[in-house]
């Protein structure tokens, strides 16, 4: 297959560039057509008794959608505001599509204790379509907006999902503006030439035109997720760099052996593109875990990001060696070093591991198990308007109403749903599990009680509560949903399938890395080792967001928990992407090992030849998730934050010092593998001839 995609690269690279450029040209114009339909819902589970609830009300009640607004100034009895108010809202009534608006100043609960702040809610019509929901909010919003007053905040509903969309929109085309040169500096640096730095940047926009169409596919099919943006688009701007840079060093060393680019390209690709081949598949199958999850959410973001991944794989085997082609001749082969002089800083932190593994490991694995201990108190929400950069209008209706409210208002609450036939005596105690609850009527003899928290809408309180009242109820027809019992079976639906999710990814991880190495005691110690760098990872994203160490060095703040999508997105990307280093060393070894060399010396050699592209592939890596982290947005900062220190971590202390380590404990049994299994490798693994003799020398 890799032979087939380089012929074809090189006898028509106009062609396949030509394709790329249509291809392109779609990702950015009809592709971006997917932030209009972004959702900010995450913890539906089709199938939970929180789902069931809540589409059976959505059914029998026929009350649409609500947004609300917050007006703040000095004093909102003053005459001349309150007219302004009025008007507002019997104009806002007239909005097609707005089924109710009460009067803020005559209904309990709206207007402020201090007299500085009143909320409007406004309540639309069931049943509209999305064309006439949107133009409902938008005019109801802009007549608000209209009044004259110090503040004024519309939020929540459809329009925080419009909110959410917009700013992730700005925040993926400030990140881009701001990586993209940067990846260009360092590259110039690294290959120090614009001509061969200027590629990788090609195939990274193509990366991201894939990102937006694989996005922009499946918002048609399923809700597509405000995180998705800039994960997915991280994500494929970062690969496509990485891999990109592994094919132009490798290619760099090839010119040093021939003056036909051609010949050059075809070996790139059988070399180096093996070991992009094997990464894609790797890093996609390492987000196959979030498919065993019946999250739409987790499934959409593991589909779309496998997408993203395979789209980056696929440029780098055909976009760049078309690249390379046409415009490879005129860049610089890599410089010949003397033997020994190449990669000297890796090799000696090879041979120094090597020599002390044990006490390499004595003082590395605690300190990376040390970094990893918060993990054990690790908790996940929904979140609340906190999440948000403080200068979102979704944040400033948040502070400004726990500036002037009560604790607890404009908290969802718990609902619950009681069936035609639940004993009376069990209703009227769930009633009194929470003071002002309140009780409504829908058609066929369903009544539904609204339990309002104390605290924030998923906090302790809050589950609790949900615990409470499905004890209570026993086997009554009752059911319980609301943002609170949401979390809660969205955290049992994780407990359930995470172990399914963690072995699938372990077998196809395990039996990816066997088919390359032919080697059944390398995929254990791989995985072992990136395990113990994730966590490491994932405890300082706990240590900072959860617990409010530094986190205001990141413009956030500690929250109590993480976000629920944090943590099974930061596990299966980081994953993948740490065996993408460990391919790419691995490939190094097996090549040194296939040229005669003894298995310890074959470790160092690895380390000395992909060393330095490992480093700088994290480096851009770091800097693209970096950029990222810009927007504020507390969960993109979670999930920037761990990857980025998953791939540092990684690419140095992992690779750098517990690889050799291992491997040099393991010795002449690293590559070993029962003989049926060796069997197997010989016939069904991937094979290709064995190197050639002539690289003595190593590329800079």
């Amino acid at each position: 297959m890799l032979s087939t995609l380089a012929r074809a690269a090189t006898r028509r690279p106009l062609t396949v560039i030509l394709l790329w450029v249509l291809f392109l040209l779609l990702g950015f114009g009809l592709g971006t057509g997917f932030f209009a339909r972004l959702s900010d819902e995450v913890p539906n589970v089709p199938g939970t008794e929180s789902e069931r609830a809540a589409q059976y009300i959505d059914r029998a009640d026929p009350t649409g959608e609500s947004i609300t607004a917050v007006v703040e100034g000095p004093a909102v009895f003053d005459p001349a505001l309150r007219d302004e108010v009025d008007r507002a809202v019997a104009e806002v009534r007239d909005v097609p599509g707005v089924a109710a608006v009460p009067d803020p100043f005559t209904t309990p609960g709206l207007v402020s204790e201090d007299g500085r702040a009143l909320l409007i809610p406004v309540t639309l019509e069931g049943g509209l379509d999305d064309d006439a929901e949107e133009r409902a909010v938008d005019d109801a919003s802009a007549r608000i907006h209209q009044i004259d007053a110090p503040d004024v905040h519309v939020s929540g509903g459809p329009l925080l999902g419009q909110q959410l969309g917009e700013r992730a929109q700005e925040d993926v085309a400030n990140a881009e503006l701001i990586s993209l040169p940067v990846v260009l500096v360092l590259l110039v640096v690294i290959f120090g030439g614009l001509r061969a730095a200027g590629l990788p940047l090609l195939v990274a926009v193509g990366g991201i035109a894939g990102a937006f169409l694989a996005l922009f596919g499946f918002s048609q099919v399923t809700d597509i997720s405000v995180y998705a943006v800039q994960v997915t688009t991280m994500l494929g701007l970062g690969l496509a760099v990485d891999y990109a840079l592994l094919m132009l060093v490798r290619f760099r060393e090839e010119r040093r052996h021939t003056d036909d680019v051609v010949v050059a390209v075809h070996r790139t690709v059988a070399a180096a593109g093996r070991t992009v081949l094997f990464s894609g598949l790797t890093v996609a199958v390492s987000l196959t875990g979030l498919l065993v999850f019946p999250s739409v959410f987790l499934r959409s973001m593991g589909l779309a990001v496998a997408a993203v991944v395979m789209i980056d794989m696929l440029a780098a085997l055909t976009l760049l060696p078309a690249l390379l082609t046409r415009f490879g001749g005129k860049i610089a082969p890599a410089k010949t070093r003397q033997k020994g002089e190449e990669g000297r800083v890796f090799a000696r932190l090879a041979r120094f591991s090597a020599r002390n593994r044990v006490a390499v490991l004595a003082v590395v694995v605690p300190a990376l198990l040390v970094l990893a201990l918060p993990v054990t108190g690790m908790r996940i929400s929904i979140g609340d308007a906190r999440q948000l950069p403080t200068d979102t209008e979704a944040r400033q209706l948040y502070d400004t109403v726990e500036a002037h409210f009560p604790p607890g208002a404009g908290v969802d609450p718990v609902t619950v749903v009681l069936r035609p036939g639940t004993d009376a005596a069990i209703a009227e105690r769930i009633r009194a599990l929470a003071p002002g609850a309140q009780s409504r009527e829908l058609p066929g003899g369903t009544t539904v009680v609204e339990l309002p928290p104390s605290g924030s809408v998923d906090g302790g309180a809050a589950t609790e509560l949900v615990r409470e009242v499905r004890e209570v109820r026993g086997d009554e027809p009752v059911e319980v949903t609301g943002v609170a019992a949401r979390l809660v079976d969205f955290r049992e639906m994780l407990a359930d399938r995470a172990p399914w999710a963690a072995a699938t990814v372990l077998v196809g991880i395990f039996a990816l890395l066997f088919a390359f190495t032919g080697s059944v005691l390398i995929p254990v110690r791989t995985i072992a080792t990136t395990l113990l760098s994730l966590a490491a990872a994932l405890g300082v994203v706990v240590w900072v967001f959860q617990d409010g160490h530094m986190a205001g060095l990141l413009g956030a703040e500690g929250l109590g928990a993480l976000s629920l999508t944090a943590p099974p997105l930061i596990i299966a990307i980081a994953f993948g992407l740490a065996m993408d280093y460990e391919l790419f060393i691995l490939a190094r070894m097996r090549e040194a090992r296939r040229l005669g060399e003894a298995d310890q010396e074959a470790v160092v050699t690895g380390l000395r030849r992909s060393g330095r592209v490992v480093t700088c592939a994290a480096l851009l890596l770091a800097v693209v998730f970096g950029a990222f982290m810009t927007g504020g947005f507390s969960p993109i900062l979670q999930i920037g934050l761990g990857l980025t220190l998953a791939v540092l971590i990684d690419a140095t202390v992992v690779r750098m010092l517990l690889v050799p380590a291992t491997m040099a404990l393991l010795g002449r049994h690293a590559w070993w593998a029962p003989k049926p299994l060796r069997k197997a490798h010989d016939r069904f693994g991937l094979q290709e001839e064995a190197p050639q003799r002539i690289r003595v020398t190593e590329p800079v």
